[in-house]
């Protein structure tokens, strides 16, 4: 959706700087850390662990991928932490069948679970937070019944889906690539399709983009259709880089997908946003978390402490600097 912008010459300072750090400030704070983090850790801009920070962040940055759309649109999906568990489950249950039903299992389920999701929110009208709300317990409800209440833990036993997770291609991961194929996707699909505008239409204002003869409905489905799908995948990989569906992982993920997302210049109203700020997001957050391993003598918790913080920030940022809309 093209909006409106204010000309060049009327466009106040204040405007201007709220444009700019909508569409590049994770970026530009990304960055300044990564500068940071170079001058005071001798390790922290080695190949390796570079490496480490964008494997990391590779299965955050997907599903975030798909949120980004389902934020874009207007709604928000609480489901995919428990969907990222429960992908992850189910991909090791299913690779003892091999490398096809190991992707193809939690994909199932977990698109299943995203087209549920939406064909209530789009038939129904229900408020996304309550129905996304309902599917993050039937997700974990699912996973507990699929893992003995947590007590079994399923080992990936087909090497060519382990492979998936583990294996590189000059030194970066395949995570990494597919999150950089899915990024390449995603913003053509945002960008320069009629399904990317609808998407924008129908969180700028869902009643003008119904009289504008948007398929509301359908829009709404496929967003979170495709959130779902990716969680899903996000967790299948991450079974295949740790060799097994590991039960713990994944609670409160939600909650960093959303603040990736936020942090990299999508409005939670809807209407605006870019992945590549959502990427720089996800990216700052595991910069975060590495630089306070580097420290060493902080708890790996404190990093909720500081995206909360930065969350923070960035809301109060867009309201102070007038909330610009626009489509970076």
């Amino acid at each position: 959706m093209t909006l409106t912008t204010v000309p060049a010459e009327t466009e106040s300072a204040r405007e201007r700087a709220g444009r700019i750090f909508q569409g590049h400030g994770a970026l530009i704070v990304l960055a300044v850390l990564a500068v940071v983090g170079s001058l005071a850790f001798d390790s922290f801009a080695t190949v390796a662990n570079v490496g480490n920070i964008a494997t990391s962040s590779s299965f955050l940055a997907i599903i975030a991928i798909g949120m980004t759309f389902v934020i874009i649109s207007g709604g928000i999906d609480l489901s995919v932490g428990s969907l990222f568990v429960l992908g992850g489950v189910l991909a090791a249950y299913g690779s003892q069948y091999g490398l096809l039903v190991a992707l193809a299992l939690p994909l199932a389920v977990s698109g299943l679970f995203g087209l549920v999701h939406g064909l209530i929110i789009a038939r129904t009208g229900m408020a996304p937070f309550i129905v996304t709300l309902a599917g993050l317990l039937a997700a974990r409800g699912l996973m507990l019944a699929v893992s003995d209440e947590g007590a079994a833990t399923y080992l990936v036993e087909d090497p060519a889906f382990a492979l998936l997770g583990q294996g590189s291609v000059m030194n970066v991961g395949y995570p990494v690539l597919v999150a950089a194929a899915l990024l390449g996707a995603g913003m053509v699909l945002l960008r320069r399709t009629g399904f990317g505008q609808n998407v924008y239409a129908i969180g700028g204002s869902e009643d003008a983009a119904s009289l504008m003869g948007v398929p509301v409905a359908r829009t709404k489905i496929a967003v979170y259709l495709m959130s779902g799908l990716l969680a899903g995948l996000a967790g299948a990989l991450n079974a295949a880089r740790l060799s097994s569906g590991v039960t713990i992982l994944g609670i409160g993920l939600e909650l960093d997908v959303i603040a990736a997302v936020v942090i990299g210049g999508t409005l939670l109203t809807g209407g605006a946003g870019s992945l590549g700020g959502t990427i720089a997001g996800a990216l700052l957050l595991g910069v975060i978390q590495n630089l306070i391993n580097q420290v060493g003598n902080l708890n790996a918790s404190f990093q909720q402490v500081v995206s909360g913080l930065f969350l923070a920030l960035v809301v109060i940022a867009h309201r102070f600097l007038g909330g610009v809309r626009g489509t970076e």
